[in-house]
C-alpha cells in the first residue's frame, strides 16, 4: 500500500491522534535549552526513543520525529551541517523503533530559518535548497508522511510543500501558526493561506499548531474551518506559558486539553494532537476522550444494518401501527400531548423510592417515566429491570433509554427482544456518553452501533427481521424514539444525522433540554422535510450551581447567559427552585402547540419539581 493510501485509509477509519511536545519535554528531562535538541538523536538516543515510547504507550496514531530544526541553516549554528543526514536518519530510526507496526512515523519539519521578509528569488532558492536536503534525508530514512509545522509565512510553507512534491508518494500535513485574530505572526491572513495550502495535491490535511492554547485555537477553528478543503488538523499548545522560577511552565491540565479535544472533534477535526507544553499525560487524556467519541461515530455495523434494511431481500411483516404499540404511541399518533418525567435508576438494588415517585407521577396524569441508561456514563441499576418494576408496581408506562456504549450488537438485540416480551414497548435509542465523562473513565466503550444503526436494527425487528437477516415468528411492536440536539456545536452534522435516524425508522424524537427558542425553531425548520413528532426536553434548574453545572459540564447542553443571570439572583435554595420552575414553565408555554409534548427531568430525583413545571402541583 502506498504512503498516501495508508494515511487516507487511517483517516477514513476515524480521527487520528498525534503525539505532544518534543522540545519542551526534552527540556523537562534535563536537556539544556542551549543544546541542539536534534543532535540528541545521535548523542543521547535513549532519551529521544524513550519519549517516543511514552507517546506510543498513550495510544497515539502518529508520532513525529525529533527533526523539527534539523536543516542546514539551523544545524550550522552548532557546527553540525555535516551530520544532517545522520541526525535525520537516526531521528526516523528511533521513532520507527518506538512506533512498532501500527503507529505512523511523521517526519517533522519546521521553518528553514531564512529571513523571508524580502521574498526575493535568491531567498526562495535558498529556502528550497534547505528543505530539499532536510526532507530528502527524512524521505530516504523511510518516513510514512511529512508534517510541516509552525509556519508563519505562507510563501515559505508553499515552497516546502512544493519541494515535498518532488519526492514520490510523500503525503503532507501542513500547519500554520496563528494568533487568536486569525493572522500569522508576520501578518498573513490565515483564511487565504489555508485555501492556498489546501490546494496542493500532496497536502492530505491542513490546519494549525503552536502559538496559542486550546481555547483560542478553537475560536480560530470556528472562524476558519470552512476555508480548509482538506481534513482539519490541530495541535494547540497547553495554554499560555507562565514564568515560574525562570522556567516556562504550561498550566493547562490534561483534563482541560481533553475537553477541548472533544470540541475540536465536534467541529470536524480529523487529526488532533498537542504542541508546546503537552506531555504524555495530556496526550493520554486526549486519546481516551477522542477515541471513545470517535468510535461511537464510526460503527462498522451501522452501514451493514441499514444496507440490510434497504436491500428488501426479506420482506418481513408489515410494521404494527404506532397507535397500536402503546398508550404513548396512541397519543403521539393522534396528536394528543404527551407528558413524561425522567427519573434515573438507583445506584443500588432498592427500587422502592423510584416506585413511589412513579406512583406520584401516575396519580397526576403523567403518561410515562423516562429511564436513562447509565446517564453521563455512571453505573446504575439496569433500566430494563427498573422499567419492569415501575410498570408492574406503579401502573405507568416507561420509555427505556437504550445506549450503544456498553453492549455489543448481539447484547442490544437480545435486550430489544426482552423488552418486547416484558411489555416495555417504548424505547429511546441513543449513542451514549463515552466512559471518559463518567466515574469509570478506564471502562471499555463498545459502540458496535451508533444511534442511527440502532434505529435501523429496531426498525428491522419491528418488521420481524433480526440482525443476521433471519425472519422471526412475529414482529416486535416497539415505539422508536431518537434524540435530537438543536444546539449542537456542529449543527449541520446534527441535522444530517437526525435525517438519517428518520430514514432508518425513527417515529418520534426527544430533544436535549431546551433553554433557547431561536435555535430550537431553526432546527425544526431545517428538518421540516423529515418531520416526526417532537417531544421537547425541559430541565428545571434546582439552583444557580445546578445551572452552572449544566452549562459547563453536561455535553450537548447550552444554557444562555441571560438564564444563568436569572438563576444567580436566587437568595436561597427554595428561591432557586422557584426561579428554575418559572424558567421551565416559560419554555413549556412558549413551545406548547408546536411540539408533541414534553419530557421534564426531575432534578436530583425531585418529581414534584417536574410536576410543578407541568402545572400539576404548586411550586
Amino acid at each position: 500500500m502506498s504512503r498516501f493510501d495508508s494515511l487516507k485509509q487511517k483517516l477514513s477509519e476515524g480521527v487520528l491522534v498525534t503525539d505532544g511536545a518534543t522540545g519542551t519535554m526534552l527540556y523537562q528531562k534535563g536537556v539544556f535549552i542551549n543544546r541542539c535538541f536534534e543532535e540528541l538523536n545521535i548523542t543521547n538516543a535513549d532519551i529521544v526513543k524513550g519519549l517516543h515510547s511514552e507517546y506510543v504507550d498513550c495510544g497515539v496514531d502518529i508520532i513525529e520525529t525529533n527533526t523539527f530544526a534539523a536543516n542546514e541553516l539551523k544545524l550550522a549554528k552548532y557546527g553540525l551541517v555535516d551530520k544532517l543526514a545522520e541526525i535525520n536518519a537516526s531521528g526516523v530510526a528511533l521513532a520507527r523503533e518506538a512506533a512498532g507496526e501500527d503507529v505512523l512515523v511523521a517526519g517533522a519539519v519546521g521553518p528553514s530559518g531564512v529571513d523571508t521578509a524580502s521574498h526575493s528569488s535568491e531567498a526562495s532558492e535558498k529556502i528550497a535548497a534547505s528543505f530539499r536536503s532536510h526532507i530528502g534525508a527524512l524521505d530516504a530514512a523511510g518516513i510514512d508522511l511529512l508534517i510541516l509545522e509552525t509556519f508563519s509565512d505562507v510563501k515559505e510553507l508553499s515552497i516546502a510543500i512544493e519541494v515535498a512534491s518532488e519526492f514520490e508518494d510523500l503525503p503532507v500535513i501542513a500547519h500554520l501558526s496563528v494568533h487568536s485574530n486569525g493572522q500569522t505572526e508576520i501578518g498573513f491572513d490565515a483564511s487565504s493561506a489555508l485555501r492556498t495550502v489546501s490546494s496542493y495535491d500532496n497536502v492530505v490535511a491542513a490546519g494549525f499548531n503552536c502559538g496559542i492554547g486550546p481555547a483560542d485555537m478553537l475560536d480560530v477553528v470556528k472562524m476558519l474551518k470552512h476555508n480548509i478543503s482538506k481534513p482539519l488538523s490541530v495541535s494547540p499548545n497547553a495554554g499560555i506559558p507562565r514564568n515560574v522560577d525562570g522556567r516556562s511552565i504550561y498550566m493547562s491540565t490534561p483534563e482541560y486539553m481533553a475537553e477541548y479535544a472533544k470540541r475540536f472533534f465536534e467541529h470536524g477535526a480529523s487529526i488532533i494532537g498537542g504542541c508546546c507544553g503537552t506531555t504524555p499525560e495530556h496526550i493520554r487524556s486526549i486519546v481516551k476522550a477522542i477515541h471513545s467519541l470517535d468510535k461511537s461515530q464510526h460503527s462498522s455495523a451501522a452501514n451493514i444494518i441499514i444496507h440490510e434494511k434497504e436491500s428488501h431481500e426479506i420482506e418481513g411483516f408489515a410494521p404494527i401501527a404506532l397507535e397500536e404499540k402503546s398508550k404513548l404511541g396512541y397519543k403521539l399518533a393522534n396528536s394528543q400531548e404527551v407528558l413524561s418525567i425522567e427519573i434515573s435508576p438507583p445506584r443500588g438494588t432498592d427500587v422502592s423510592d423510584v416506585i413511589e415517585k412513579a406512583k406520584i407521577c401516575a396519580a397526576h396524569g403523567v403518561d410515562a417515566i423516562n429511564i436513562p441508561d447509565g446517564p453521563r456514563a455512571s453505573s446504575r441499576l439496569s433500566p430494563m429491570i427498573t422499567g419492569l418494576s415501575i410498570k408492574q408496581q406503579a401502573n405507568i408506562e416507561v420509555v427505556l433509554h437504550v445506549c450503544c456504549r456498553d453492549k455489543n450488537v448481539l447484547g442490544i438485540q437480545s435486550d430489544m427482544l426482552g423488552a418486547e416480551v416484558l411489555g416495555l414497548s417504548n424505547v429511546l435509542l441513543i449513542t451514549g456518553d463515552p466512559p471518559k465523562l463518567g466515574e469509570f473513565p478506564d471502562a471499555t466503550a463498545v459502540f458496535d452501533l451508533d444511534a442511527i444503526a440502532l434505529t435501523a436494527l429496531v426498525s428491522n425487528l419491528n418488521r420481524g427481521i433480526d440482525i443476521a437477516g433471519n425472519l422471526l415468528k412475529k414482529p416486535l411492536g416497539l415505539t422508536i424514539a431518537v434524540g435530537a440536539n438543536p444546539v449542537a456545536n456542529d449543527i449541520d452534522r446534527e441535522i444530517e444525522r437526525f435525517k438519517l435516524k428518520v430514514q432508518a425508522g425513527a417515529e418520534y424524537c426527544i430533544t436535549q433540554p431546551v433553554f433557547e427558542l431561536d435555535s430550537f425553531y431553526r432546527f425544526m425548520d431545517a428538518t421540516s422535510d423529515c418531520r416526526i413528532p417532537t417531544v421537547a426536553g425541559i430541565w428545571p434548574f434546582a439552583s444557580y450551581k445546578n445551572a452552572e453545572f449544566m452549562a459547563n459540564e453536561v455535553p450537548g447542553v447550552v444554557v444562555p447567559q441571560k438564564i444563568l443571570d436569572r438563576m444567580s439572583k436566587a437568595k436561597s435554595k427554595e428561591d432557586g427552585r422557584k426561579i428554575g420552575v418559572e424558567i421551565a414553565r416559560e419554555m413549556v408555554e412558549a413551545l406548547r402547540g408546536d411540539v408533541a409534548g414534553f419530557t421534564v427531568s426531575a432534578p436530583f430525583g425531585n418529581v414534584n419539581t417536574a410536576l410543578a413545571v407541568m402545572g400539576k402541583v404548586d411550586v
